[in-house]
């Protein structure tokens, strides 16, 4: 189990597929859908793969693939997947571990905000930064959102934020949309 505990540590979503499985291929494009970026292993393709394979049978899932990770917690395969996008409870479980932050940048842009963002996997200096971010609390480390050069938090926090109606006063307070 070692094995897959360390491929799932600090990534909000991790899918273990197979490159042929055509649920596999579904459930990649749900969860992508929602702007969701998953660390995929190809089981099929990578060296390891009949290792992981047979851990993830020793935890229960069967079959194989998918099996789906958010937030560092095993969810299932395909219908538990499924079940928790027709009850609606997978956009928020998304939001919950960070995993839809592109949701968070679309929402401050529909206010008319033209933010400043740094893809941390983009940047030379990404590695320096996220420790930063992490040393200021910051699990997982992105998206850390600030507003007028204070960090307000994350997906969490921004949507809260937004549902209380706090967040369009608090972007007009900081000069970041006009009305």
């Amino acid at each position: 189990m070692a094995m897959v505990a360390a491929l799932v540590n600090e990534r909000s979503v991790v899918i273990f597929s197979k490159s042929s499985c055509c649920m596999c291929h579904t459930i990649k494009t749900l969860i992508s859908s929602f702007g969701a970026n998953p660390t995929i292993y190809e089981l099929d393709e990578h060296p390891m793969g009949q290792q992981i394979e047979k851990e993830l049978k020793g935890l229960g899932c069967k079959p194989s693939v998918p099996v789906v990770y958010i937030g560092q917690q095993l969810i299932g395969g395909a219908n538990e997947i499924m079940t928790l996008h027709v009850k609606g409870q997978l956009v928020p479980l998304l939001l919950s571990s960070n995993a839809i932050w592109v949701y968070i940048r679309t929402l401050i842009c529909s206010f008319g905000a033209n933010p400043t963002v740094y893809e941390l996997d983009e940047r030379p200096d990404g590695q320096e930064i996220e420790r930063e971010l992490k040393a200021l609390g910051r699990k997982p480390c992105v998206p850390a959102v600030f507003i007028g050069q204070e960090l307000v938090g994350g997906a969490n926090e921004i949507m809260s934020l937004h549902l209380q109606g706090k967040l369009v006063p608090m972007l007009i307070k900081e000069r970041a949309i006009w009305l």
